[in-house]
């Protein structure tokens, strides 16, 4: 089999050697070329045809957003992983280069102990990347998948859905009243929760709780972000909040977000106990937190993401009484997430991205 090959683009020797020798180090992987600046990488591209490219986003001469905006009008399909300092700056240049096509991130090793640690993220949080985006099936899926405008839907403009796609026990789910709306995300989650909370209405009758897998700083710059596109108020975490109606929480990076009992409602709570699925939030701690406290009146959505955060805690939900909601595999960017709660039968309905939206709010405001 062919070996996947690697453009690097980064404006320091260091990064650009560290790089290559994780990658190199990898059997499928092989670095075809490195480029210090934007402007390099755009002529060493016609020259060493990568199939995927990782790019700083701090550079002279041609930075990461320029060189992103210049990448895709030579070719929109080619999957492009932003390698982005774990800082303000490098948090809110990254989302912005997720919502002009990145098609994810890793962060550059932060206070690592040693060299090894540093060499161990990038093995950790970039190798399966590179190799979920270069599958090919995966690779033709990405080309038609792009950045959605913003738009308002309604339950009225719904695709219909296959009945393929309809667990056995939607009917007799479907007239439980909706208390607490859950959504887990990971790979291609900022997008995706753009996509869903920019429908929702500013006086949204219910608490929204959210865990996207990020770290420290990006969910906060997240939080923010989708305060200015979306009509609802989106926060990062803290512990004592109180849920209420029209609000969305984010679980800060680095720490898990749980729903404690508080009265006639619920409060939150961060901590940093034992990772979960190898995360810190994950979905899991929140969903079972939130099947204990307010049962039958869950409705959990899973986007798209690596892996199988959010699986048991759906089962936790469905066990409760509440329901599941899952973006189908041709709107994910990658269907790990999404694809084990259907695989394992915890799944109400599958419904596409741009449908998600109008789906939440037939079941919130309907019943």
């Amino acid at each position: 089999m062919p070996k996947i090959k690697i453009l690097i683009v980064d404006d320091s020797v260091v990064v650009r050697r560290l790089l290559s020798n994780v990658l190199d180090g990898d059997a499928a992987l092989e670095v075809v070329g490195t480029a210090p600046n934007g402007k390099i990488a755009l002529a060493k591209i016609s020259q060493v045809h990568p199939d995927l490219i990782v790019l700083d986003v701090e550079m002279p001469e041609m930075d990461g957003l320029e060189t992103l905006a210049a990448i895709r009008k030579i070719d929109g399909n080619i999957p492009v992983i932003m390698f982005s300092a774990l800082t303000d700056l490098g948090a809110v240049a990254t989302l912005n280069a997720l919502a002009l096509g990145a098609t994810d991130y890793v962060t550059k090793p932060h206070n690592m102990k040693s060299k090894e640690a540093a060499l161990e993220h990038i093995r950790e949080q970039l190798i399966p990347k590179i190799k979920v985006f270069c599958d090919r099936g995966n690779r033709q899926k990405l080309a038609n998948i792009r950045v959605p405008e913003q738009q308002n839907v309604s339950p009225a403009t719904k695709s219909p859905i296959q009945p393929a796609f309809v667990s056995s026990n939607f009917a007799v789910n479907i007239k439980s009243k909706v208390e607490l709306l859950a959504i887990g995300a990971s790979t291609g989650g900022p997008n995706a929760l753009e996509t869903v909370l920019q429908s929702l209405s500013a006086n949204f009758p219910v608490p929204i709780v959210i865990v996207q897998h990020m770290p420290p700083v990006f969910t906060k710059r997240l939080a923010d972000r989708l305060t200015e596109k979306c009509k609802i108020r989106v926060e990062e975490a803290v512990t004592g909040a109180i849920v209420e109606p029209g609000v969305a929480w984010i679980a800060p990076g680095d720490y898990h977000m749980v729903l404690e009992k508080q009265g006639f409602g619920a409060r939150i709570r961060t901590h940093q106990e034992a990772r979960e699925n190898s995360c810190r939030p994950a979905v899991d701690v929140l969903f079972r937190s939130a099947a204990k406290i307010y049962g039958a009146g869950v409705l959990g959505v899973v986007l798209t993401g690596m892996g199988q955060d959010g699986l048991l805690g759906c089962q936790n939900i469905r066990e409760a009484g509440g329901k599941i909601i899952v973006q189908d595999e041709a709107s994910s960017v990658v269907w790990g997430m999404p694809g084990s709660v259907v695989n394992s039968g915890f799944a109400d309905r599958v419904v596409s991205l741009q449908d998600m939206a109008a789906e939440i709010i037939d079941r919130v405001i309907s019943h």
